[in-house]
């Protein structure tokens, strides 16, 4: 059905509809006066009803009229005199008046709730706590970070998590949520807003916090904003040096030295990529390291404590380690706050010293001698470690990559070589001088590992082990983990199809995809992101611990190995713990858990891997077993040379 003016028939109901949403939107008078209408509309006619249909109501014309009148106001809360005309339209004004004035009371607090509610939901409100973690920024290893501070609270001693960033507080709150779980023992606070503003980073009150952690985003200028937070805290706290310490990580090293300088005297600054690529250098020569570390560095079971060392003062520092049952020492805390990471048994114990070690918590680590554990006839004579060059293939190139070969180049044998294959062509390589020390040979070759058949037409019987390293975010394919678990397969398949396992170390970016790796039971995965928000976890918890994983994660100085136990146990012996321990000691070392072989491949939880087992535990230990001690590596490291037949050198150095 047409208009006059052809146009298509707009309904009665559409028509009406649209007036009335017309007068709606023009002022809240208009809203008002059709609320009036509304209920008068419905109010009258029922009243009148009412009136009529009551037995006991008045005959006559106008006392039903007064009665209905009397009803309606009842009704509409108008008051309910009679009697002259005038005292009826006193009554109505002062129940319009009490009306207007209640209901516009109940308006206003009603629109100040809303408003605070939406402001409360926005996260902008201030936060009043004290002795509290503030978290800074959002990344990776945010709910990593979190989720560790949360689950290390104590009973007794619990605190507010806060945590700033720059995205929408309920996001936040639901990837928590989702990955921290709601039974953490923690008090987690989510604010929203640039954490590099002043004025916002004043509302979450970093003057009274604990422990100040500032995260790297995954975005390209990360660092920068890292830079940009630390200059904002240290324009809300001042040129205090009484603040809470601050915990900082960078991806490139050019940063790492003015963050420093922002984050002031208490701060730590750590390099993600750095930390990254060590973790990956030193699993290719000891599997089963991403295991041990993964629970050393998560606060689900033992960590590193400081303890009291008064029983030792003016001792020496070997007999330590046969004095705490439920704890294993590693190293020494000096008075002047100088970390000594297994130091000489001869070491002296100065009044005022702490020791450093592995335990649950800090009521684990009292002090009995545990001499008579040891049976020493089980003790086996040291023996020297093999010294054989090896053969690594790296598949794959990103940002750590230059990172990872330079780490190599401090941890390889002589006769060494690193075969690199990538998709596209890497940098030349910048020859070692002034007494730095030279690295394996390094050779590269382009290829298209995108391609399943070029992955598959590889040669992996050379090699004694492959490093796969996924590509930058943005770089290829939407997530990087896809390109990596597409290599580990083909990586499989090779093995099937020659019988032979490879030791294969990757990296991958999240950790729900680590139970999808296609490895074998000697191969490492390290969840870059993961590790390194355990890493930050534990500083932010003990600061003084920074000292302790700087040393363990460098080429330089004592690191966690694995080591087999027949170098310490006579095969097949029964004997304590505590007799690895001694051992461990007459070698310079220090024990502190071990890897049974029988249970590593049975796919448990554990991976057969025991931190900080008692030193009475008694077992009998095999050479397929492993002893995890805190030692010293000595390597002897060949020169840079490039293979005549590759497409370039050697990696660049950092």
């Amino acid at each position: 059905m047409e208009s006059a003016k052809g146009g298509p028939r707009v309904p009665l109901r559409d028509r009406a509809r649209y007036r009335f949403d017309r007068t709606l939107a023009r002022s809240p008078g208009t809203l008002m006066g059709w609320l009036v209408i509304t209920c008068l509309v419905v109010v009258v006619p029922v009243s009148l009803l009412l009136v009529w249909t009551d037995p006991t109501s008045p005959t006559s014309l106008s006392g039903r009229l007064i009665a209905t009148w009397r009803i309606s106001a009842e009704t509409l809360r108008l008051g309910a005199a009679t009697g002259t005309p005038l005292r009826l339209v006193l009554s109505a004004v002062l129940g319009l008046v009490a009306l207007l004035c209640v209901s516009t009371l109940v308006g206003v607090i009603t629109t100040g709730l809303a408003e605070r509610l939406a402001e409360l939901s926005r996260g902008r409100s201030t936060v009043l706590e004290q002795g509290h973690v503030l978290v800074l920024g959002w990344s990776d290893q945010v709910t990593t970070v979190v989720g560790e501070l949360a689950a290390a609270q104590a009973p007794r001693r619990r605190r507010a998590i806060v945590l700033l960033a720059d995205r929408d507080k309920a996001e936040m709150e639901e990837a928590l949520s989702a990955r921290v779980g709601p039974a953490a023992r923690a008090r987690i606070i989510c604010r929203s807003g640039p954490a590099g503003d002043p004025e916002v980073l004043a509302r979450v009150s970093p003057r009274s916090a604990s422990t100040v952690v500032v995260l790297p985003s995954a975005e390209p200028t990360a660092d920068a904003e890292v830079l940009r937070i630390l200059l904002a805290l240290r324009a809300v706290l001042g040129e205090e040096t009484d603040g809470p310490p601050v915990l900082a990580a960078v991806r490139d090293d050019r940063y790492r030295a003015p963050a420093r300088l922002a984050a002031g005297p208490l701060g730590t600054v750590l390099e993600a990529d750095t930390v990254t690529a060590r973790l990956i250098a030193q699993c290719v020569g000891r599997p089963g390291l991403s295991l041990v570390l993964r629970d050393l560095l998560d606060f689900a079971g033992d960590e590193f404590h400081l303890a009291d060392a008064t029983a030792f003062h003016h001792g020496s520092f070997g007999p330590a380690l046969l004095s705490h049952p439920d704890s294993c020492v590693v190293g020494l805390l000096t008075p002047e706050g100088r970390t000594l990471l297994n130091p000489p048994a001869d070491t002296v114990v100065l009044p005022g010293s702490r020791l450093i070690v592995l335990a649950r918590d800090d009521d684990s680590t009292r002090v009995e001698d545990c001499r008579h554990l040891v049976d020493a006839s089980a003790i086996a004579a040291a023996r020297p470690e093999p010294t054989s060059p090896s053969r690594l293939l790296l598949l794959g190139w990103n940002r750590r990559a230059p990172l990872v070969l330079e780490q190599l180049r401090s941890t390889a044998r002589p006769g060494s070589v690193v075969d690199v294959v990538a998709d596209s062509a890497v940098p030349g390589p910048r020859e070692p001088g002034g007494g730095e020390p030279a690295g394996p040979d390094v050779r590269f070759r382009s290829a298209s590992l995108s391609r399943p058949e070029i992955l598959l037409g590889l040669d992996l019987d050379p090699y004694d082990g492959v490093v796969v390293l996924g590509p930058d975010r943005g770089d290829g394919p939407d997530h990087p983990d896809d390109w990596t678990l597409v290599t580990l397969l083909a990586v499989r398949l090779l093995e099937q199809r020659t019988g032979r396992e490879t030791r294969v170390v990757t990296e991958l970016v999240d950790d729900r995809n680590r139970p999808l790796a296609p490895v074998n039971d000697g191969s490492d995965v390290i969840v870059s992101g993961m590790l390194v928000g355990l890493l930050m976890a534990q500083i932010a918890q003990n600061r003084h611990l920074a000292p302790v994983f700087e040393e363990l994660f460098s080429a330089e100085g004592n690191n966690i190995c694995l080591r087999p136990a027949g170098a310490y146990i006579h095969p097949g012996a029964e004997a304590t713990f505590a007799a690895v321990v001694a051992a461990a000691r007459d070698r310079g070392e220090c024990a502190i858990g071990y890897r049974r072989h029988d249970v590593a491949r049975t796919g448990s939880g554990d991976h057969g891997i025991r931190l900080n087992p008692p030193k009475g535990e008694r077992r009998i230990w095999y050479a397929e077993d492993q002893v995890v001690v805190v030692a010293r590596e000595h390597h002897h490291l060949p020169s840079v040379a490039a293979g005549p037949d590759e497409s370039a050198t050697a990696a660049p150095a950092c």
